[in-house]
C-alpha cells in the first residue's frame, strides 16, 4: 500500500523560519547526522542563515523552508554547494522531529532534486549521508539516488572523524 504525498513546498528560507531551525538544533539526531557542531554555538541559526544568504547572491548554495498548506515549518532543503564549473550539486534535507514518519522527507528530495535539475541542470547530484542514517539512506533509495561508496574519516566535529556516503543521481537516471 502506498502512501499519498503529503502536501509540501518550498520557500525561501528565511528570517521567519530562525524559529524551528532552532528548534531542530536541540533534536539529537540533527546533531548526530549533521555537521552542526555540538553544542550549537551561540547565534548558529543566525550566522548559517546568514552563509546561505551570501551563497544565494553568489551561486554557490541555496536553502528553501519546507512548508505545509498553512505554512507550518516543516525542515530545511539544502543545497550546500553548487559548482558551476564541475556542473555538480550536492543536496541535503533535514525534518523537523514533529514532521517526520509522515513522508516529509521522500517529497521533499523529490521536490528538491527536480528543483535542482531543472534550474541549474547539473550533470551530477549527490548526497551525503552518515552511514548510521538508516531514514535518510531509505529516503534517497526512494528517489533514485544511488549508493556509490563511503569515504572514511572524511568529516571532523569535535576532534571525531567520521565517515560518509556518497550517493548520487544523475540526469538520465531513473
Amino acid at each position: 500500500m502506498s502512501r499519498e504525498a503529503p502536501d509540501i513546498r518550498f520557500v525561501p528560507f528565511d528570517e521567519p523560519h530562525l524559529v524551528g531551525l532552532g528548534e531542530m538544533l536541540l533534536d539529537p539526531d540533527v546533531l548526530r547526522f549533521t555537521r552542526v557542531p555540538e553544542p550549537p554555538p551561540e547565534g548558529f541559526a543566525r550566522t548559517w542563515l546568514e552563509r546561505y544568504r551570501n551563497g544565494r547572491r553568489d551561486g554557490t548554495r541555496e536553502v528553501f523552508a519546507i512548508v505545509d498548506r498553512h505554512d507550518t515549518f516543516l525542515g530545511v532543503a539544502v543545497v550546500p554547494e553548487i559548482d558551476a564549473i564541475a556542473r555538480t550539486v550536492e543536496l541535503g534535507y533535514v525534518i523537523h522531529p514533529a514532521a517526520r514518519g509522515r513522508g516529509v522527507a521522500t517529497e521533499a528530495l523529490r521536490l528538491l532534486t527536480e528543483w535542482a535539475f531543472g534550474e541549474l541542470a547539473p550533470r551530477r547530484i549527490q548526497l551525503i549521508i552518515n552511514p548510521e542514517n538508516h531514514a535518510s539512506k531509505r529516503v534517497a533509495e526512494r528517489n533514485g539516488y544511488r549508493y556509490e561508496g563511503t569515504l572514511r574519516s572524511i568529516h571532523v566535529k569535535q576532534d571525531v572523524w567520521d565517515d560518509a556516503e556518497i550517493w548520487s543521481r544523475l540526469p538520465n537516471d531513473p
